[in-house]
């Protein structure tokens, strides 16, 4: 059978908010059941501490249960916070863990999975939320149905990343989790899904289960699962959720993922008619092993650990044990142990979740090598037969002993309706590196978030985690960073060489203390255009660029390329002038100086620099070059072959004494790019495809200023020079535009090179350049490693109901009271807003319009703030468009009929879709509300965005948008 890698892994489970804290608490004998303290309702009034119960009454309120379920960050999902406070908690905190796993995987959704057969499979069982609102008739909305749908949960998360895999959710009560993953392993084995995330959730939200299980004596009295003790008597039920990211092996080791476990094979069956529906069946638990252990290809005796169901009830401990006894023992030595446990003596038992939070702590414990403890046990049950038998339990953290082969362990799940599944687990392969390539002198580390306050939490959260795992190598936690993140609008980019700057260095962010190296910016969604400036003769010197020569093989092939293409013009090497040995370097500085040697050798140095920033994704849209500079920036826009480009650099002193006869052997071609023309300052025009314009080129006066200014009128702003030396930039500033943009040398002498380009890579990433990560680091070897996940600006989004706070009966009313103000508010600040539209309409003047458009966003941000749900004086975001603000098609309806009711106006619908903003949108509606005349078509570069408005006394125009 093909294995399955375990390559991401996200999980909440009470007292742990990710893996690393999950594993202290296992590692430390942690038991997190407790009372109930905070919860969206009252249970005080539930509570009843007699053995057995009375009706309507829970004979226990402790439990294993997560902190402020009822808070959500719907804005990172693009969810209104109106169809958030109807969604379940269930879908909400899957959604979190799900990321997280993505996240801990190092996949980008957006690019790696979107549109593709990624598959969802979790398990589900609480309606809880559902009945919650069901309780208040009046409050049910459009959002209730989709919101507390079981399957949702699931679907939910197929269309936020927009996976196009089998989408489902699983109910087999315990064994749901466990039986989720079983089947997104067959979903990947038969090539249905090529990646799947699986697990569960389980939330207690309302009391009636708790009731129903308390009266079918399933509760522990003292609210501990005490597995395998004499003394068990029931479960504590809990809460959590867990994720993992899966994939066939073949493509885990392809793809270079974190591989944190392998499932060799898995299994699911059924008790049938048995001796009830809710009792165990040994007979089928010893099926369903054997037959997972079969599907693995793997021996009873070979399995080292079982992560047991354990519900911790007097009859169900001894079948299960007993049951494993029976399988596990056959081909077994005396001196091959075979140790068991159950989570649910941490946690309690998490139902739904119970499956994936073993699984968890096996995949957890295969990665330290030791077994936790698994508590409450003080005398072993007298129906468990295991004395004088290689089956164990630690009650102690235990070391797990490596042997020849990998580790393997075993986890079961048993549904109380009869479901049983089990899953047999193996380590992860050991990770080698074979680094051959001399590593970079310095790293660069990228950050993002939604928020300003996000990205503070998530530097906050590095530098924990960097003190918490000194194991993890920078280069391999930068790489994670960069290609296993989504970057968003807030960003921070350091330039460290060491993990300790680096914890520095975002101990500076923190404090507002900006260190060179440490640029943050929240990046433009529409990015600057750029333009590379190539520098001319002057800034030639030996072993420029030696850094990137010897770490990067893109920068070095294309200076070899050259030496090659260059070998038959001259009589020394390029790379002998250029990178010399040390006792040549005196004679190669001389020859450097040399024409016949400056020039080529800065062509070849450039063209190679210019390479190397296209390999990492940063290319221009408008080149210049001074001087000789202009042949590279020619040579890249396409007006020459390189080949040719290198035949006029050999020849170019020549070029006037010979006049025609070797330009005219050169193929010239029309730009494919905005090239800026020394000669004229202009932009390049067809001349430039002649032999005449470059033999002109030898003698003419550069245009630098004019083609400065050029650039400047084109809207320009970003200029990163190609050279060794910014000495562009510097003449930049003599024309007095250096405050006008950004300015990026790429390399600077006398400073480490890396240094320097990381620097100006990373203030591009800042600005919001899209920057090719994959091929940033493509030629070295890097793994990548667990880093802090993001960290969601939650508020509370929940459903307040009389019938379930009983000593808080006047707060429905109170909330009536406080809405109505709300309304009221709202209404007069519509009013006031559209009386100042209708005085400001009454105008004819051109020139007023702008204030007219503030008045037209102003209100859209009052009646989409209203619409979402937004709280208080929070607005929308005028940049983002109404999905990504979370609206659908029921909430834009409602806002074109407010806007038609308030405006009277006929707003066609499609102007609400296809990316529209509130910008977008008062810019439209202004022009219907305005009577204007213009005759003269607005005109600009092809690569700006028009759209064709219908304004009032007016033909068609064409507005920028």
């Amino acid at each position: 059978m093909e294995k399955i890698a375990i390559i991401g892994v996200g999980c909440r489970f009470p007292g742990a908010d990710n893996p690393s804290s999950f594993w202290e608490l296992l590692a430390n004998k942690v038991d997190v059941i407790r009372e109930l303290s905070s919860r969206p309702f009252d249970w005080d009034s539930l509570h009843e501490h007699s053995v057995v119960p009375t009706t309507g009454k829970s004979k226990s309120i402790k439990g294993g249960f997560l902190e402020q379920v009822e808070y959500f960050d719907p804005n990172f999902f693009q969810i209104s916070p109106r169809e958030a406070e109807r969604i379940d908690p269930q879908q909400r905190l899957l959604l979190e863990v799900a990321w997280e796993s993505l996240e801990n995987a190092g996949i980008l959704p957006s690019t790696e999975l979107s549109g593709t057969q990624t598959g969802v499979f979790l398990g589900a069982t609480n309606y809880d939320y559902g009945v919650i609102l069901a309780k208040e008739n009046a409050q049910i909305n459009a959002y209730n149905a989709v919101g507390t749908s079981l399957g949702i949960i699931a679907n939910r998360l197929s269309y936020l990343l927009n996976l196009q895999g089998p989408s489902l959710v699983i109910d087999t009560a315990c064994s749901s989790s466990l039986v989720a993953i079983h089947y997104a392993c067959q979903s990947l084995l038969s090539g249905e899904s090529n990646l799947c995330l699986a697990g569960g959730v389980n939330l207690i939200l309302s009391s009636e289960a708790t009731i129903s299980l308390s009266h079918a004596q399933m509760m522990a009295a003292d609210g501990r699962c005490k597995t395998f003790d004499a003394a068990a008597d029931g479960y504590v039920r809990g809460e959590g959720c867990g994720v993992v990211v899966l994939k066939r092996l073949a493509d885990a080791l392809r793809d270079g993922d974190n591989i944190q476990g392998i499932i060799r094979g898995s299994a699911v069956n059924q008790n049938g008619l048995s001796n009830g529906l809710t009792a165990p069946n040994g007979p089928s638990q010893q099926a369903v092993i054997r037959q997972a252990l079969a599907k693995a290809g793997v021996k009873p005796s070979q399995i080292s650990y079982v992560e047991t169901q354990g519900t911790a009830t007097p009859l169900g401990d001894s079948i299960e044990v007993n049951s494993l006894k029976a399988v596990l023992m056959e081909g077994r030595e005396v001196n091959q142990p075979c140790w068991i446990g159950s989570v649910k003596t941490n946690i309690g038992h998490s139902e739904a979740a119970s499956g994936i939070a073993g699984l968890i702590k096996v995949v957890l414990s295969l990665q330290h090598g030791e077994i936790p403890a698994h508590l409450h046990l003080k005398e072993l049950n007298p129906y468990i037969k295991i004395k004088n038998t290689p089956i164990q339990i630690p009650t102690e953290l235990q070391q797990w002993p490596a042997q020849k082969e990998p580790r393997l362990a075993g986890v079961s799940a048993f549904g109380f309706g009869g479901t049983n599944a089990h899953v047999i687990l193996e380590e992860a392969p050991p990770q080698v590196k074979n680094q051959n390539l001399q590593e970079r002198s310095s790293h660069l580390l990228t950050i993002s978030a939604k928020t300003e306050p996000a990205l503070q939490a998530l530097v906050s959260r590095y530098q924990s985690h960097l003190q918490a795992h000194p194991k993890l190598e920078l280069a391999d936690i930068c790489f994670t960073a960069k290609v296993g993140r989504s970057h968003f609008q807030h960003r921070l980019a350091v330039v460290i060489n060491s993990k300790e700057q680096l914890i520095a260095q975002l101990a500076a962010f923190e404090t507002g203390n900006h260190t060179t190296g440490l640029f943050s910016n929240q990046a433009s969604k529409k990015p600057s255009k750029i333009a590379f400036l190539f520098t001319g003769e002057g800034c030639q010197y030996i072993n420029m660029g030696r850094q990137l020569y010897h770490t990067q093989p893109i920068f070095r092939q294309a200076i070899e390329q050259c030496n090659e293409i260059l070998r038959p013009y001259l009589e020394h090497s390029l790379l002998e002038i250029l990178y010399p040995d040390q006792a040549e370097e005196q004679i190669a500085s001389l020859l450097l100086e040399q024409t016949a040697y400056t020039q080529p050798a800065l062509f070849a140095f450039e063209y190679a620099l210019y390479q190397l920033w296209k390999s990492w994704g940063i290319q221009p849209n408008a080149v210049m070059g001074h001087n000789i500079g202009e042949y590279v920036a020619a040579t890249v826009a396409g007006v020459f072959s390189l080949e040719d480009a290198l035949k006029l650099i050999a020849h170019r002193g020549r070029l006037m004494a010979e006049f025609s006869a070797i330009a005219n052997q050169v193929t010239y071609n029309q730009p494919q790019i905005s090239l800026i023309s020394n000669v004229t300052g202009n932009l390049a025009d067809e001349d430039i495809a002649t032999a005449q314009y470059w033999i002109n080129h030898v003698s003419g006066a550069v245009q630098f200023a004019k083609s400065m200014q050029t650039l400047h009128q084109l809207g320009y702003k970003v200029f990163l020079e190609i050279g060794s030396k910014p000495i562009l930039l510097g003449m930049e500033r003599e024309c007095q535009l250096a405050n006008e943009g950004m300015w990026l040398p790429s390399l600077l002498p006398g400073m480490d090179e890396w240094q320097v380009m990381l620097s100006s890579l990373g203030q591009l990433f800042v600005a919001g350049v899209k920057v090719d990560w994959s091929g940033f680091d493509r030629d070295y070897q890097r793994t990548k490693v667990a880093l802090p996940t993001y960290p969601f600006q939650r508020e509370r989004y929940w459903i307040d109901t009389g019938t379930i706070q009983p000593q808080k009966q006047s707060l429905p009313k109170k909330l009536e009271i406080e809405q109505q103000a709300t309304k009221t508010s709202i209404s007069n600040q519509n009013a006031k807003i559209l009386q100042q539209i209708e005085t400001a309409e009454s105008s004819d003047a051109f020139g007023e319009r702008s204030d007219h458009l503030t008045l037209l966003i102003t209100y859209l941000q009052e009646q989409i703030g209203r619409i979402l749900g937004f709280k208080g004086s929070q607005l929308p975001n005028t940049e983002q468009n109404f999905f990504e603000m979370g609206m659908d098609s029921l909430m834009l309806t409602e806002l074109r009929n407010q806007i038609q009711t308030d405006l009277n106006l006929d707003i066609p619908i499609n102007i609400f879709m296809e990316g529209a903003t509130i910008v977008t949108l008062s810019t439209q509606i202004n022009h219907q509300l305005i009577p204007i005349n213009v005759t003269q078509t607005v005109k600009a570069e092809s690569n700006d965005q028009f759209q064709l408005v219908n304004v009032k006394n007016s033909d068609w125009i064409e507005i920028e948008i």
